[in-house]
């Protein structure tokens, strides 16, 4: 009888450990936009959106950021960089956490800039004012890696009157080299109602290197993903060494323009996971109605990333492994 008792409660636990792992979409119903994640000592680190500030959201598992532990990191009074604050995303330098953002001033967005606050070995940890990247229009900036050519940063920038993508070295975490061209929306799905391409992600995968980014305009549902995916040879500042994919997640099962992604691994880091932002406005849109999912990414047989479809809102899906 004892057996029997123990082999019940062996049985209960692993039920309750594979219950824990489940989520439903939305992460973040309300201001879940421009949503990025890193995972880091145990805990998924949520950054999104909030418009006046920045705060991070913490959690052992990927649902548990829909209640998770949140903190305000940051808020300015600087009337330059005080208002209209975007993107944010984490990253890790140099043996400290960075918070790499948009913001301006309050009347319109003619100011807004990509800046960067320094952190600690935490998460977590406070923060300060650390610099503003550019003197011209930018935002939603990104870090993307490479062995060989050390780390560049990424941004939605205005060239020819049209937002692209611009690039340069990152030579210091608060500091770029000569600014290039990398990318502009050319194609059909980059140009519904304005031709846009922002919100740059990196993801690392079979010894590939892709960049992912979101074409045309928000205010429409055709906001989607497209890709870039580096030749793994040539100067990546350099056009020419980058291939252009997509739309690669598209309006689907009543989420509309879905993108403004980020990329990060599962807690044994096994998974790449993609975490979106989608909104149930059949028209699109660019405010607080936009919430944040997440969706593991799929290979294809050629090795190329599969993103699907945004499933529909309240779908069980299993959590990251590891967890």
């Amino acid at each position: 009888m004892k057996f029997f008792q123990a082999v019940g409660t062996c049985v209960l636990a692993l039920s309750s450990l594979v219950s824990a792992a489940t989520f439903t979409n939305p992460l973040r119903a309300k201001d879940g936009a421009d949503p990025h994640i890193s995972y880091s000592g145990g805990y998924y680190y949520l950054m999104t959106t909030t418009w006046s500030d920045l705060r991070i959201t913490r959690a052992k598992t990927l649902g548990g950021l829909k209640t998770g532990e949140t903190k305000t990191v940051w808020k300015d009074t600087t009337a330059s960089r005080c208002c209209n604050v975007w993107a944010p995303e984490l990253h890790f330098l140099d043996g400290a956490w960075y918070i790499y953002y948009s913001a301006g001033q309050s009347a319109n967005l003619d100011l807004q800039r990509p800046h960067v606050l320094k952190g600690g070995a935490n998460p977590f940890d406070a923060y300060t004012y650390h610099a503003q990247l550019t003197n011209t229009w930018g935002i939603d900036g990104s870090i993307v890696r490479f062995s060989k050519w050390g780390n560049h940063f990424v941004w939605s920038c205005i060239t020819n009157n049209v937002q692209a993508l611009c690039i340069a070295p990152l030579t210091a975490p608060g500091k770029i080299g000569a600014t290039k061209i990398l990318s502009q929306p050319t194609q059909s799905w980059e140009k519904n109602e304005k031709p846009v391409m922002e919100g740059p992600a990196a993801m690392y995968h079979g010894g590939k290197t892709y960049l992912a980014y979101s074409a045309s305009y928000c205010w429409t549902p055709n906001y989607s993903l497209g890709l870039l995916t580096w030749d793994n040879n040539g100067d990546p500042a350099l056009a020419k060494s980058w291939s252009k994919s997509g739309p690669l997640l598209t309006s689907g099962n009543g989420n509309y323009g879905p993108g403004h992604n980020g990329f990060f691994t599962s807690p044994d880091g096994k998974e790449i996971w993609n975490v979106f932002h989608a909104t149930a406005i059949q028209k699109g849109a660019c405010d607080g109605n936009r919430y944040t999912m997440a969706q593991k990414v799929n290979w294809n047989a050629n090795g190329t990333p599969n993103f699907g479809s945004p499933l529909k809102l309240g779908t069980s899906l299993a959590g990251p492994s590891g967890e």
